[in-house]
């Protein structure tokens, strides 16, 4: 497949983007320092220039061929909104976006913790679940994952819809290779389109 990753020089992005590679596609990898792109060159790899806050730059990149998975993070309110609306204007064919368990749609099964993860993400909480809601509403899948840590892909990985979600438990961490994983695999085979899916280390 042809795929592009969207924030390719942040550690999920280059997991993404590594993992990708690793599975045979081609990678279009976009981050507004492409020479961040910590990964060696390769016929199947191009790094590409493209900031969120300049919709040209994304329009640039992404077409209707063009299956996306953001790994976008900020640390600023507003960028992933902003992100999330510069991508589904692009009309890419599918849309597999990065967010965080216990916000938005999955806060309610989340239970107690999505409580604290409210009061830690401030002003940020919102920008989050109205990104997310956006993907969603353009027929993309939202993977709302725990507490990222580093560490290999689990090999009993396995990812689920909200109506099986397990309670947010800030002891749990998923591997950002781990998650990678489950997103490419949604990318490769549909299973979550519209939908919030989980990726659980086990």
């Amino acid at each position: 497949m042809n795929l592009t990753v969207l924030a390719a020089s942040g550690q999920t992005g280059i997991a993404l983007t590594r993992q990708a590679l690793r599975r045979g596609h081609t990678v279009t990898a976009i981050a507004r320092d492409p020479e961040r792109i910590a990964l060696p060159d390769s016929p199947n790899l191009r790094k590409v220039a493209g900031d969120v806050t300049d919709t040209a730059s994304i329009a640039a990149v992404i077409d209707g061929d063009s299956v996306v998975i953001s790994a976008l993070g900020t640390d600023r309110a507003g960028i992933l909104l902003t992100g999330a609306r510069a991508v589904v204007a692009a009309g890419p064919r599918r849309v597999i976006w990065l967010g965080a368990y216990g916000t938005g749609k999955s806060a309610e099964v989340a239970g107690e913790g999505a409580g604290m993860l409210a009061k830690v993400l401030g002003d940020r909480l919102a920008d989050k679940v109205e990104a997310d809601n956006t993907v969603l509403a353009a027929g993309g899948t939202v993977f709302h994952a725990g507490l990222l840590a580093d560490g290999p892909e689990s090999p009993r990985r396995r990812t689920v819809g909200l109506e099986v979600a397990p309670p947010f438990d800030l002891g749990a961490k998923v591997s950002r290779e781990t998650v990678a994983a489950a997103m490419l695999d949604e990318a490769e085979a549909p299973g979550f389109p519209g939908a919030v899916a989980l990726p659980l280390a086990e």
